[in-house]
This record gives C-alpha cells, structure tokens and sequence, in this order.
C-alpha cells in the first residue's frame, strides 16, 4: 500500500489601508503604482476573466541581477485572470517564475477582497499555496534573512504606507 501526502497550504493577510476602495484597486492592477512598492516589479493586466497578466522586473531588479552575476527574466510572475469586480474582487492564478524550483511548483491561486466603509479600506488577501511548499515558504517571509524579501506582510505593509503617506518602503 503507497500512501501519499498532499501539501494544503492557504495563508490570508489582511490589512487596514486609509484610502478608498478604488485607489486600492489602482495600486494592485495599474503599473503607475506596482512598481511604487512591493519589490518594484510592475504589472500589466488584461481585467477580463481568462485573460493573461504578467509582473515584469523594474529596471532596479533588472540591475541589481546583474551586478550579482545573474540575469533576470523579463517576467517574473504570471497567471490568468479568473474574476475581476472592480474595486471589491480581482481572483487571480499566480506563479512566480524567479526560481526554477518554485516555477515547476506550478500556478497557486491569489484572491485580493477589498471592503471600504468610511474613507477605510480593509484588504484581504488569500493566498492558496496547493502543492508549494517552497512558494509558501517565500510568501510567507521565512527567508527574509537571506534576503528574499518579507513576504505578504512586507508588500502589504509597503502598499499602505504609500497610499497613506505617499513614501513607500527604502529600496
């Protein structure tokens, strides 16, 4: 008898932003914003459901590979638009391509939820981490001493800065 084990991993982040709904949305799907915060990549999105969007290295990223020996694709995330209801629901798959290892762990699943009431907007975020424990890993922050970055935590924490003070994190 085989038995064999599945990885179920979902992880939510949820955070207060002051801003409005619709700035909110900005900030996640247009490429004025994306590369204001986060880890500078920027994005390009087609909102329409079965439709592709991509997350591309900012030029920082793009230098930085190579002044540590490395070059960086030219996208770096990708996935398939499933819903989009502007400004409440974006559900997105989600696979980050920057490692060979994580890319082979396949597409996840991403759903962004914004609720506003009274210039407030709370933001959820789901991350359904099937089958990748080493995206998980990363998302989550635990290989941020290595300098893998934060995680969730460290977007969303840059992402209201910026919107609420109009400075995000130093890159």
């Amino acid at each position: 008898m085989t038995t064999m084990e599945t990885a179920v991993t979902t992880q939510v982040y949820r955070v207060y932003i002051k801003a409005p709904a619709t700035k909110v949305w900005s900030a996640i799907t247009s490429r004025e914003w994306t590369e204001k915060y986060g880890y500078g990549g920027w994005a390009e999105f087609d909102l329409r459901a079965g439709a592709p969007y991509q997350i591309h290295p900012s030029q920082a990223m793009v230098d930085a590979s190579h002044r540590m020996g490395y070059e960086i694709a030219d996208v770096i995330i990708d996935g398939e638009v499933i819903e989009a209801d502007e400004p409440r629901r974006l559900v997105l798959t989600w696979r980050m391509l920057m490692d060979p290892a994580m890319a082979a762990e396949g597409f996840t699943r991403l759903t962004y939820e914004l609720d506003e009431h009274e210039g407030v907007t709370r933001l959820t975020v789901t991350h359904e981490l099937d089958n990748a424990p080493g995206l998980a890993a990363m998302v989550r922050g635990d290989a941020e001493s290595t300098g893998a970055g934060g995680g969730w935590a460290w977007i969303l924490s840059d992402l209201k800065s910026l919107l609420e003070t109009g400075e995000g994190f130093p890159r």
